[in-house]
């Protein structure tokens, strides 16, 4: 039984070893990004991107929709989307004199939500509830989505005019939180080679991973082992956040579940079958970051939240 766990966590480091570098050959100089996006998928959680415009936000997440065969969706909210616009809605059916219902967007396996802080609350409740309950909601009667349901919701940081901030409750839904950054020299010089004038970047890419795959990876990733130390340190990480003077809202437990499951992504797509606190070291920042409320004097003091979060963990003990 040892012996199988260790045959399964290579089958999932090849797939991922496979996945990422198709990614790569049109996300460029993202690669960090790009794994924790394929192992949110993995695990089943939901990601933020936040990063400003033109850095590939979308490019990212229309590139996995190349390299996994499953259905995909975009949907650009904006101020006057209503929640039918992407549950769906019944519609009557002259024919048949009975009301029919009409899939939204929201019936595909991988879901890209641009700028969902352009949107009321009321749609965007709409989405975290599809988010949460792998199901939407239409006059009273709940509608299963298809599995796996992938949600990656893009934001801008520097445009908050005309926007609907998502509140903390709101947030802690999403698995992580990317933040995407200017490539180096080399990479955008590479972005420049490769540029075409006639073609999407993504559409040199190719399915190298099913839906029915993913959901194979899932359930192995429940065999990854995880030893009481490390379930001990991620507790320490999660906890430390409450308690730190510099801190208005801490963690919530969901962050030490997202910790453990994306621990075990990390381990496997190494090939390994358990988890070490660098895997939980390696995914600490995204889970947090947009979990973490600081202080307002925090700021002031020109920390922003990664420098925050490097301070409260630095006083959990790591083990051996």
């Amino acid at each position: 039984m040892e012996n199988q766990g260790r045959i399964d966590t290579r089958r999932i480091g090849d797939i991922s070893e496979k996945v990422i570098h198709h990614l790569e050959k049109v996300v460029v100089g993202q690669r960090e990004p790009l794994r924790l996006l394929w192992s949110s998928l993995l695990t089943g959680g939901h990601v933020l991107v936040e990063g400003v415009p033109g850095l590939g936000k979308t490019l990212m997440v229309r590139a996995l929709g190349q390299v996994v065969d499953a259905s995909f969706a975009r949907i650009q909210f904006t101020p006057d989307l209503m929640p039918a616009d992407v549950t769906g809605t019944k519609v009557f059916d002259l024919q048949s004199g009975r009301f029919t219902f009409k899939q939204g967007p929201l019936f595909h396996h991988l879901i890209l939500a641009d700028e969902i802080n352009r949107t009321p609350p009321k749609t965007q409740a709409a989405l975290l509830e599809a988010m949460e309950e792998g199901q939407v909601t239409v006059d009273g009667e709940g509608k299963r989505l298809p599995q796996p349901f992938f949600v990656v919701a893009t934001q801008n940081p520097i445009e908050y005019e005309g926007t609907y901030p998502l509140p903390e409750a709101q947030l802690d839904r999403f698995s992580i939180k990317l933040t995407v950054d200017y490539p180096g020299e080399e990479e955008e010089i590479a972005v420049l080679r490769e540029h075409r004038m006639t073609e999407r970047r993504e559409s040199r890419l190719s399915p190298q991973v099913g839906v029915d795959e993913i959901l194979d990876c899932r359930k192995m990733l429940e065999g990854v082992q995880v030893e009481e130390s490390v379930l001990q340190y991620i507790a320490g990480i999660v906890r430390a956040t409450r308690h730190h003077p510099r801190v208005m809202l801490g963690a919530s437990p969901r962050a030490g579940l997202n910790l453990l499951s994306l621990g075990k992504a990390m381990a496997a797509a190494e090939g390994r079958d358990y988890v070490t606190p660098d895997d939980v070291k390696t995914v600490m920042k995204p889970v947090l970051r947009h979990r973490v409320v600081p202080n307002p004097d925090v700021e002031l003091e020109g920390l922003n939240i990664d420098d925050l979060i490097e301070e409260i963990t630095s006083t959990v003990v790591v083990p051996r």
